[in-house]
């Protein structure tokens, strides 16, 4: 007799991100120095877990399949410091993960700021924290849990905010400096890997936040996704995370685009030149703005949609306006039929 159904489905996510990863960084990958000796040990791939239902389906199924493919597997977990006695949870999922055969594993305690909001800030402090764990650890990669529903919901606060289609792109399955970052549950919805956790008796420890109303997304799983089911009909969740990945192939088509474009726009002296941009279609235009602003300085996660409608401006309604700030103190104004972006 074979496992519970899903206890089946998330090992089969988890083993396919593990055999991409092994061709990735098997001696002799593309993505690897031509140097780097044929006897390395096997990467190490660790699993972010919250003590979550998501996160301890993931990291026991990580547990499950790493070892039959000669992959080593670790964890961490991350200690926001937000809830009283959360340095004690922490320890417990440690626990955890080592019962499940884990290792390396560690707590991870970080100071969640106040930039972007509590969400945002708590994100922001996680991932830094993940990404100094994978560096010391030589991690090759670390696996997050985001499921469908996570997606769906990315994808309506992205529509909320008017971000524009590479908002409504959602997560990516990789994402993350090389390829660092795994999400092998965006096809999975969330029931599932709860029902993975009971089926295989694993302690799940519920984040009071994920059901505190001061929490947007707290608020959209819980009234606003059941609203859009009620108004819509089942299916709006797997609908939403459809979205994702159509808007995901038609941003990557885009960004290629507008790569290609670029070089096409400037001039000998590689400033952009005006008329050509506005011969562009602006979803192009607007991609080639921004890249230049981020290249001028601005930071790319305080550089919104209405910023990049104003440069455009420059040179679709050109009325004589004068320099626009961005974020990072750059400027960008409109010199002789030039677009200059620069720190101001």
């Amino acid at each position: 007799m074979g496992p519970h159904p899903a206890v089946a489905a998330i090992r089969l996510a988890v083993r396919r991100v593990l055999h991409d990863i092994l061709i990735q960084h098997a001696p002799g990958s593309a993505d690897l120095p031509r140097d780097v000796p044929h006897d390395l040990p096997p990467p190490l791939v660790l699993v972010a877990c919250s003590g979550g239902a998501d996160s301890m389906a993931l990291a026991s199924a990580l547990a499950f399949e790493a070892p039959k493919l000669g992959i080593r597997a670790g964890g961490i977990t991350v200690d926001h410091g937000l809830q009283s006695g959360s340095d004690l949870r922490a320890d417990e999922v440690v626990g955890r993960l080592v019962d499940l055969g884990l290792t390396p594993t560690e707590s991870i305690a970080v100071t969640v700021g106040r930039d972007g909001g509590p969400e945002a800030a708590a994100r922001d402090a996680r991932y830094a924290a993940l990404d100094a764990a994978a560096r010391r650890h030589g991690a090759c990669a670390i696996l997050l849990g985001h499921t469908r529903d996570d997606q769906a919901e990315t994808v309506l606060l992205g529509l909320a905010r008017g971000s524009g289609i590479r908002s409504l792109s959602g997560m990516a399955a990789v994402s993350g400096a090389g390829g660092r970052y795994r999400r092998p549950f965006l096809q999975l919805d969330r029931q599932t890997a709860r029902k993975a956790c009971m089926a295989q008796s694993l302690p799940v420890w519920d984040d009071p936040h994920n059901a505190d109303p001061a929490y947007t997304r707290s608020r959209l799983r819980h009234e606003g996704l059941p609203a859009l089911e009620k108004a819509l009909g089942k299916g709006v969740v797997e609908a939403l995370a459809r979205t994702a990945q159509l808007s995901r192939d038609d941003a990557d088509a885009l960004d290629v685009w507008a790569g290609q474009a670029e070089a096409s726009v400037r001039d000998a002296a590689g400033l952009l030149e005006c008329a050509k941009l506005y011969a562009l279609p602006p979803a192009v235009r607007r991609r080639i703005l921004r890249r230049a602003a981020i290249e001028a300085g601005a930071p790319a996660g305080s550089l919104f949609a209405r910023h990049i409608e104003e440069v455009d401006r420059l040179i679709t309604g050109w009325r004589g306006q004068g320099a626009i700030n961005l974020p990072g103190k750059v400027v960008a104004q409109r010199q002789g039929g030039r677009l200059v972006i620069r720190q101001g």
